[in-house]
């Protein structure tokens, strides 16, 4: 049976703390010891962040809400995704944070990509989970507000019950202000082009970085395909597909955390 999904992700063990960055609220979860490991979020950050537990072991995991997602603060002004890199950079200044490992998923791979672009010298590596941004004319993502409700879970997993146990199974008006505030921030940076940054492609090879392509290899959300793009334009990129796993890779394949310690242990 279906457990019914609280608002709110279980950070049981997550040090949390809170800082203003630009007059923003900025919540970030903390959790290990080692070496830093940064993780940028995705669009819906409902299902928390479990595999961070397993990164937990080798690395000090840092979680930061972006501004107008989970529980950080918003900000009308922070409208495109050079506005979260530079959000995000100063965060990680406040946070000292001169050299680290990078991941994100999604929307924070997204923003991870853009924020190597930008700053090299500070990523030792880089992981990009089934990220957002690239504009890949020959495998399109589908558009943000096509997907009837009913039918995201299949988007969102190769078995759509591993995303549907992520979800309430009654009304709960806290769950849904929380997704639709998050699905509206990430509505605004692709309001120019619903595929992402038609710009990115030119600017990767700025990422020299080791960088791991990571994706489910049944992931329609973000089509797989996606993945050869990236690592035709990354100068230093390996892509390793995850089998019979769709969107929601750590969530429908708990054991897909490994590939991203073990790629960062070499």
């Amino acid at each position: 049976m279906l457990e019914t999904t609280k608002a709110l992700p279980d950070l049981t063990g997550f040090a949390r703390a809170e800082y203003v960055i630009n007059d923003v609220r900025t919540v970030v979860h903390t959790i290990g010891s080692g070496p830093p490991l940064v993780f940028l979020h995705g669009t819906g950050t409902f299902t928390g962040f479990e595999m961070a537990r397993d990164w937990a072991k080798r690395h000090t995991v840092i979680i930061p809400y972006q501004a107008g997602f989970g529980d950080s603060g918003d900000a009308v002004w922070i409208d495109t995704i050079e506005d979260h890199v530079l959000q995000t950079t100063d965060l990680l200044d406040k946070l000292g944070l001169a050299k680290f490992d990078l991941a994100g998923f999604s929307l924070g791979g997204w923003l991870a990509a853009e924020f190597a672009i930008r700053q090299p010298h500070r990523v030792r590596k880089l992981v990009l989970v089934a990220p957002a941004g690239l504009v890949v004319a020959s495998a399109p993502a589908p558009g943000l507000f096509e997907i009837a409700p009913q039918d995201l879970p299949a988007y969102l997993a190769n078995d759509p019950s591993n995303a549907l146990r992520y979800f309430p199974r009654s009304p709960d008006p806290a769950f849904d202000a929380r997704l639709g505030r998050e699905v509206t921030g990430f509505a605004k940076l692709i309001r120019n082009d619903p595929q992402g940054n038609p710009k990115l492609v030119h600017w990767l090879h700025r990422i020299t970085m080791p960088t791991l392509v990571l994706w489910g290899a049944s992931d329609r959300l973000r089509p797989t395909a996606q993945a050869e793009a990236w690592k035709a334009g990354l100068p230093d990129a390996r892509v390793t597909l995850v089998p019979d796993t769709g969107h929601l890779v750590f969530e429908e394949t708990p054991s897909a955390a490994h590939h991203v310690t073990d790629f960062l242990a070499k």
